[in-house]
């Protein structure tokens, strides 16, 4: 089967999916290629606008989904040579995306070309963007699936539990003026920001101890600091971006009024972007839907492994109700690299793991 999965993998990094600018539409030669790899399926396209485009491909009556995303992070000047000519040398597939993850892609085109049990499809190109229009119209529909299977580099383990997400900007105000003042002191937006930072990673650090399935500790980083006019100037404005991940077991509303109390009254405070953590809801029942997934993966016979600190698309599925999953070929190191790879092996690995599953309901 493996060389099916390459001439599809071949095909695919050859199809230009960057994001950004995710110049996408319905259209384009690569969902006509999907399309056309796919007889026997009910097929449907969706153009989210925004170069958000998705394919939901349905054999059958299946109870489980396969999600993959098809866009990939830009490539670099890095790359030794073409990012969209597959190269396979050294037991490695060397592509723009062949890790994250049109190897998986590659790998479900041929299961389904190889059986004929019943398959459920859903490709996307948005997951890249921090705008996931594609999952989100998915699922807003009737859709009618309980699990699913998102396809990540996991080294073709299952992982059923990883961080959420939250980016947030912030805005101190301060009254410009003469730094020779006594006033600086307290006037400076800039040294109302710094003086936030200082108590919020003093606090961060003080969640060390928290754990959640072999995840431990709260994930925080200052981003960006920026305002002020110059050294003699007190400065009247000051802008500070930061993102944290949290454990499934945190609960991201509450760390969110923790971090603003910490600021001045009057400091304007907005969250940019949410992901939820896998498994998502409730942080008291985590533990109760992770081994939800657990016993998911147990009957799929697939291997468990390590929860993650990457975020993915699995929990706005899991957020949804849907018992999630992450599964997939390649390794996270490998993402988002230049000559960006994923092993043969692995390939091969997952392939046959996705022809068991569906072999069986043939």
């Amino acid at each position: 089967m493996l060389d099916t999965v390459l001439k599809h993998l071949t095909a695919l990094v050859g199809f230009d999916s960057r994001n950004p600018p995710r110049a996408m539409a319905a259209a384009s030669p690569m969902f006509a290629y999907l399309r056309e790899q796919l007889p026997g399926f009910d097929i449907q396209i969706t153009d989210h606008g925004a170069g958000a485009v998705s394919l939901l491909a349905v054999r059958g009556k299946p109870s489980l989904l396969f999600n993959v995303h098809l866009d990939t992070v830009p490539d670099s000047p890095a790359w030794s040579a073409d990012p969209h000519v597959l190269r396979v040398e050294g037991g490695r597939a060397i592509g723009l995306g062949a890790c994250d993850i049109k190897g998986a892609a590659a790998g479900l085109l041929a299961v389904a070309q190889a059986t004929s049990g019943d398959m459920a499809l859903l490709f996307s190109n948005d997951e890249e963007a921090n705008d996931p229009r594609c999952i989100a119209h998915f699922l807003a529909g009737d859709h009618g699936f309980r699990n699913v299977i998102v396809a990540e580099p996991t080294g073709c383990r299952a992982v059923l539990a990883h961080r959420g997400i939250s980016a947030v900007r912030m805005q101190f105000h301060g009254t410009a003026g003469h730094a020779s003042g006594a006033q600086a002191m307290q006037a400076s937006a800039l040294h109302q920001a710094m003086r936030w930072g200082a108590r919020v990673l003093d606090h961060v650090e003080a969640h060390a101890a928290q754990a959640f399935g072999g995840l431990q500790g709260l994930r925080f980083n200052i981003g960006r600091i920026e305002g002020g006019i110059k050294a003699n100037v007190i400065a009247p404005e000051a802008e500070v971006r930061f993102g944290f991940r949290p454990l499934p077991s945190q609960d991201m509303d509450e760390l969110h009024q923790q971090f603003q109390a910490f600021a001045d009254p009057g400091t304007q405070y907005e969250e940019t972007f949410r992901g939820p953590s896998l498994p998502a809801g409730d942080a008291s029942d985590a533990e109760n839907r992770r081994r939800e997934a657990e016993q998911l993966a147990e009957s799929l016979q697939l291997p468990v492994g390590d929860a993650v600190d990457f975020w993915t698309e699995a929990s706005l599925f899991s957020a949804a109700g849907l018992t999630a999953i992450v599964y997939g070929p390649g390794e996270i190191a490998q993402a988002h690299s230049a000559d960006e790879w994923v092993a043969l092996e692995q390939l091969e690995s997952y392939a046959q793991s996705i022809y068991r599953l569906i072999s069986a309901t043939a």
